[in-house]
């Protein structure tokens, strides 16, 4: 019965809101009680210094006047009243001079004790003190009194006198001292305190009532209802809900108890339902379902399993599945049962009709309450469909691989990160001499020449075609190939098909083409190489003779004319030099480097080999060239030919026009300009010419095309212009300029822009 109570909610209620009122009843009447008293106390030490003020006002005169009985007379008369205990006036030298109680005049009192030390502890004495502090607190014979002193300050009535010897420098001339007794105060301090007390046992006792009975029946009965209610819910009896006509919180928790047993019988029904609805989705789930025992018999089934293997009749699942007559030497089943863990495997077996099956097998164990194995699920997936598409997935891999071989360009499977060589076709072998043994796995860059190597790592990720370009064969001889990149994802990896044509043949005799060309230029130009390599010689000469007339004639030269003839020596052998260096660099086989190239460079070296041949015809060159144009990627000795090209078409064009009406017009002019937009760098080159017949435009570029008389023109050198703009992914166009003669238009891609600043 204790523990029952000790443990009930209701009494932790009631014994703590007992507790709590109780402490707040005793608080609250002590508080009053020490206010009364507090209050009680200070009123009586106010009246009594009022009281003090007016005897003191009432003494002033007679104290003027020196006058003793009067002072007696008015100590007497004050003093007959009941709670006055004692008056008395002392001087500076604590002796009574003046009290209601003759025995104690002229007797001295110690300045030392508690009452007279609370202004002699001071020097010197202040004139004022608080009430509190000149008051004290007494008992004498069990009766209780307060004494307050209230001191007498010097006057000008006082000081100086005929008959006072007081001084002006003396503040207090004495005390009155007057004692009241407290009992009436006391007595009904008491009355009140008593009084308070049993007021507040009353209202304890009746709040702690209260409190009981509101608690039993607003808070014990209405749980123990819910408490009821809610070991029904378990049952399988219908819900019968608590009715409490209460509209506060155990109102709205009755309520909020019957909406959830209400939900809970609905969630249980739904169970039921559920379970149905679990059993039905067991027996129609696509997967085949089937639980077998600890003897490895097929216990249970769903519909798939059944039309896949038939029905158990209690036969083993090897039995059923495989139609063998002892269990299978691997057997996820068995794992289970052994571990108590989930296990998979492929397996094949027969179907009732006879015909192959495939299926992945998933086993999970089954326990029992007590955690013990008694059986193990299979769910097994039919994945005979993908067994097919694999066997004709591989002979389509078979397919792919005798394509990819018979290819008859070279082509690589690159890692689109680090260019290793994946795969490679046949033609590889017989095209650069390596194996697929030794190739596979090696860097795709190591192909190329060395110094080309870091150019190409950055290109070849970023290009779709790159050429043509130099690449390397295991006997360590140079291959030129144009290479197509495409972008391709295997098994989730970045990759790069690179498929390499060979080109050399093709190169070299376009080489020859343009040699030809180059040597039919430099023929051309001869009598203009001769003439500026003539002008240094002749300076050369000069110096010579000069010399040798100093030399023979004993002769000394100044050290500032031999400093000036050495640096013109210098200055001369230099430009011959620099000119025999450009035809040598212009009349070489190129090597077909591609890498960024400045075309303002180029156009500017390909004028000055050609600069001679125009000055002898008068013809002008005018320059407007972007200073700030964008790199492209080229090879620049080519690139030179093709502005040598364009320049003998437009030297030619002028001389003819101009040749018939004035040779010596100042209208022979030759416009270079470059610019560049987004994504093009673009090369015009303009002439004062007659322009291009709007009948031959379209066969300009043709090999062998020219408009020349016989013997002067091959009808080479714009189609082999237009090969070299086309292997940098360039562009040429021919226009005629309304009778102000053609115009020659060249755009390159940008290298700032495909080759993410590799040109900076």
């Amino acid at each position: 019965m204790f523990k029952r109570l000790r443990e009930s909610l209701i009494m932790k209620m009631i014994l703590s809101g007992g507790i709590t009122l109780l402490l707040s009843v005793m608080l609250w009447t002590s508080f009053n009680v020490l206010f009364f008293k507090k209050n009680i106390t200070d009123n009586v030490m106010s009246d009594i210094a009022m009281l003090s003020d007016t005897i003191l006002l009432s003494l002033n005169y007679a104290m003027m006047l020196d006058s003793e009985e009067d002072i007696k007379e008015v100590i007497q008369n004050i003093s007959k009243q009941r709670e006055i205990k004692s008056i008395r006036i002392y001087n500076k030298k604590g002796q009574i001079v003046f009290s209601n109680k003759p025995a104690e005049i002229n007797t001295v009192v110690d300045l030392k004790t508690v009452p007279c030390w609370t202004c002699h502890q001071y020097a010197p004495i202040p004139a004022t003190m608080s009430l509190t502090e000149r008051s004290r607190m007494q008992t004498v014979n069990g009766e209780k009194s307060i004494s307050i002193m209230t001191p007498i300050a010097n006057s000008e009535g006082c000081a100086p006198g005929p008959c006072h010897i007081h001084s002006k420098d003396e503040r207090l001339l004495g005390l009155l001292d007057m004692e009241v007794s407290m009992e009436k105060k006391n007595s009904m301090i008491a009355t009140f305190e008593q009084s308070n007390i049993a007021i507040a046992l009353i209202v304890f006792m009746a709040t702690f009532a209260a409190l009981i009975v509101y608690a039993y029946n607003f808070i014990f009965k209405p749980i123990s209802k819910l408490i009821t209610a809610t070991k029904g819910i378990g049952s399988d009896k219908e819900f019968v809900g608590v009715d409490l006509e209460q509209s506060d919180e155990i109102g709205a928790l009755s309520k909020a108890f019957n909406m959830m047993g209400r939900q809970v019988m609905e969630k249980h029904r739904e169970l039921i339902k559920q379970k149905e609805e679990y059993r039905n989705l067991f027996h129609n789930v696509p997967c085949l379902v089937s639980v077998v025992d600890l003897n490895f018999r097929v216990i249970r089934q769903n519909k798939a399993y059944e039309e896949h293997f038939g029905k158990p009749d209690g036969r083993h699942c090897y039995q059923i599945n495989k139609d063998r007559d002892k269990k299978c030497v691997e057997c996820p089943v068995e794992r289970t049962f052994l571990d108590l863990s989930p296990h998979m495997s492929e397996e094949s077996g027969l179907s009732k009709n006879g015909n192959p099956i495939h299926w992945i097998v998933y086993t999970s164990p089954i326990m029992d309450h007590s955690g013990k194995i008694v059986a193990a699920m299979e769910m097994m997936i039919d994945i005979t469909p993908r067994k097919e598409l694999e066997e004709r997935l591989a002979a389509s891999e078979q397919r792919y691989h005798a394509i990819f071989d018979s290819i008859p360009g070279a082509v690589f499977v690159l890692d689109g990160d680090t260019l290793e060589i994946l795969n490679c076709n046949d033609p590889v072998a017989s095209m650069y001499g390596y194996s697929s043994e030794e190739i596979l796995g090696t860097n795709f860059t190591e192909l190329f020449r060395e110094e080309e190597r870091p150019d190409y790592d950055h290109l070849l990720k970023i290009k779709k075609e790159i050429g043509p370009c130099t690449q390397i064969t295991k006997s360590n001889k140079h291959i030129y190939v144009i290479m197509r990149i495409s972008p391709a994802h295997f098994h989730n990896n970045k990759t790069l098909i690179v498929t390499c044509s060979d080109v050399t043949k093709k190169l070299e005799a376009e080489h020859q083409l343009i040699q030809a060309s180059k040597m039919t230029t430099l023929g051309e130009m001869a009598s203009g190489v001769a003439h500026e390599l003539n002008q240094p010689l002749a300076i050369l000469k000069t110096i010579s003779n000069l010399l040798m007339r100093k030399v023979s004639r004993n002769q000394t030269i100044e050290p500032e004319i031999l400093h000036e003839m050495a640096e013109g020596v210098d200055t001369h052998v230099d430009r011959a030099s620099k000119i025999i260096d450009h035809m040598r660099e212009f009349g070489r086989k190129a090597d077909l480097k591609t890498m960024p190239v400045q075309v303002n460079e180029v156009l500017t070296r390909g004028f000055e080999f050609f600069s001679q041949q125009l000055r002898e015809r008068n013809i002008d060159v005018v320059w407007e060239l972007d200073k700030d144009l964008p790199f492209i990627m080229a090879d620049s000795n080519r690139l030179e030919q093709v502005v040598i090209n364009l320049l003998i078409n437009a030297r030619d064009a002028i001389e003819e026009h101009w040749a018939k009406s004035c040779p010596l017009s100042d209208d022979k002019k030759i416009f270079i300009a470059t610019y560049f937009t987004n994504t093009k760098v673009i090369i015009e080159i303009c002439d004062t010419g007659p322009g291009i017949p709007e009948t031959i435009q379209d066969r300009l570029f043709e090999p062998f095309f020219t408009t020349k008389d016989v013997g002067k023109g091959t009808g080479l050198g714009l189609s082999i212009s237009y090969g070299i703009v086309q292997d940098y992914k360039g562009t040429i166009q021919a226009a005629s300029r309304d009778g102000k003669g053609a115009c020659f238009t060249i755009a390159f891609p940008r290298e700032d822009v495909d080759g993410k600043g590799i040109s900076e």
